[in-house]
């Protein structure tokens, strides 16, 4: 068990590393043009990661919707499961 621990480590650094390397290495300024004529000149890496923020808040907030569905519909069955009480009988062997 701790062999796996300890290699999980270890890839978490490894990515952290490549991950790090590749930022270092994309300091280039771009230009982002937006509607209107509006621009945005920032480095790559920061554009690529305010890009990565965005696309991960609009996909929690994509799942929210099903999130509070599936929420309620547990109170809901818990709720008739509570109702029921001793109408269950437990199952035999």
């Amino acid at each position: 068990m701790k062999f796996v621990t300890h290699l999980s480590w270890l890839l978490r650094g490894l990515l952290f590393l490549a991950i790090f390397l590749l930022a270092l290495m994309n300091t280039d300024v771009v230009t982002l043009h937006f509607f209107l004529g509006k621009t945005w000149e920032t480095p790559m890496v920061l554009a690529l990661l305010v890009f990565l923020i965005l696309g991960a808040v609009l996909g929690v907030l994509a799942c929210l919707p099903r999130v509070f569905r599936q929420r309620h519909e547990i109170a809901k069955l818990k709720r008739e499961l509570s109702a029921a009480g001793d109408r269950i009988a437990p199952p035999q062997a």
